[in-house]
């Protein structure tokens, strides 16, 4: 997709969020809407992938480590083809296959369960290393919160990936600068976060993460680097799309009411681009 398509895309994601966390009346709203481009330009733009054949051997790896954010990824698997939209109203339901974090056991092309922050990060980086010494092709993608940043298991991960110079590896972190109980700098100081990657061996790229064209620059960049991982910084909005939800933690973890949702999908339907 071009970078117009990628971004009516992107509002047809935020829609669908909008709307199934909506009618579960439970999910993660803000985070999913802040990762929004990220996913996309993924999904629609980066990933090697095969949604008819989601198993296929040398396909891109893609891990949600902040498997909250799993509306956003749901919806676009979605619309890339890997199931029906019209499934995607059965969020967080009696015997949906799509859970309120993400299962590898219930959906094919979930590449791992995740929800306990830090473990996908981890997986993530076991699936790099296997790849590196059965010298296979594919780059593993993983997406982290900023507040998972406070998981001690990443920097673990960090170190270890670092050390085994994993250049297929690309980690982003949606940089929104709130967590479930509000402002980092309040809970956990992250800065200085590009110097903090640096010292532990990573390349480091700094970008807006709601603009396809760095975003999509950085992970092509990304793919040129040799002999160390790569972690994007995408600095992003909680909320992004939706004036009254942006930049408030509040809407970390609560789904909105059905008044607040039509007016939420009126705003994105001005802004659908």
């Amino acid at each position: 997709m071009n970078i117009s398509e990628l971004k009516k895309t992107a509002n047809k994601i935020r829609k669908h969020i909008i709307r199934i966390t909506t009618e579960a009346g439970s999910g993660h709203p803000g985070g999913s809407l802040s990762s929004t481009e990220i996913i996309t330009a993924l999904y629609f733009h980066i990933l090697r992938q095969n949604p008819k054949d989601p198993e296929w051997e040398n396909r891109d790896r893609f891990v949600l480590s902040a498997g909250h954010l799993c509306p956003a990824l749901y919806a676009a698997m979605a619309e890339a083809g890997y199931f029906p939209v019209s499934e995607l109203s059965t969020l967080r339901k009696m015997n949906t296959r799509l859970q309120g974090h993400p299962s590898r056991l219930s959906l094919h092309g979930i590449e791992t369960s995740t929800g306990s922050l830090g473990q996908g990060f981890c997986v993530a980086i076991g699936m790099a290393l296997a790849g590196k010494m059965d010298n296979k092709e594919y780059t593993v993608y993983c997406l982290m919160g900023d507040g998972e940043q406070d998981e001690g298991s990443i920097w673990e991960g960090a170190m270890f990936a670092s050390h085994h110079k994993l250049e297929n590896l690309c980690a982003i972190i949606d940089y929104n600068g709130l967590q479930q109980d509000g402002k980092h700098e309040e809970i956990v100081k992250l800065e200085p976060l590009k110097k903090k990657y640096e010292a532990f061996g990573w390349f480091v790229i700094d970008v807006d993460g709601h603009d396809f064209a760095q975003l999509i620059t950085a992970l092509e960049e990304a793919k040129t680097i040799k002999d160390k991982p790569v972690v994007i910084i995408a600095r992003t909005v909680m909320g992004k799309g939706v004036s009254f939800m942006e930049n408030d933690y509040q809407w970390h973890g609560k789904a909105l009411s059905k008044e607040q949702a039509e007016k939420a999908l009126a705003e994105l339907g001005e802004n659908n681009a």
